[in-house]
């Protein structure tokens, strides 16, 4: 997961660690540490590859929207599912994502209980109901 905003990391681990789905949340806080990180470099030479990756847009050091244009390019990242989980319900927003080859675009819920059940959404159909293998 590639996110800054530390109450919504917090949010998302909660629901992962409370569901029935075992795997392992990383979580870096800025477009370059992600990059980095999918690429394995430095401190991430022994990081796992990603099965799923959850991407906000508003990043420090390099916005979101570059870093999903930086994995699409890339031969052993491109197929790595992407959703772009951000607070921008801008349209012009929407149709970059999609354009750069988003998987899906999530704009995150202001109300606590739907941010829940939004995440719960997510958690359900990419890690139980579709098969990316």
């Amino acid at each position: 997961m590639v996110e800054d905003n530390k109450g919504d990391v917090g949010l998302i681990e909660e629901v992962f660690e409370s569901s029935k789905v075992r795997n392992k949340l990383y979580v870096v806080e800025d477009g370059e540490e992600a990059v980095h990180f999918l690429l394995r470099e430095g401190k991430f030479s022994d990081v796992p590859r990603p099965g799923i990756i959850l991407l906000d847009l508003n990043l420090p050091k390099k916005d979101g929207r570059e870093v999903l244009g930086e994995i699409k390019k890339n031969k052993d990242l491109k197929k790595i599912p992407v959703v772009v989980l951000t607070t921008s319900r801008a349209e012009e927003d929407i149709l970059e994502s999609y354009k750069l080859h988003a998987n899906a675009y999530v704009p995150k819920p202001v109300d606590f209980d739907q941010f829940i059940k939004v995440i719960k959404s997510i958690e359900n159909f990419w890690l139980e109901v579709v098969n990316l293998s």
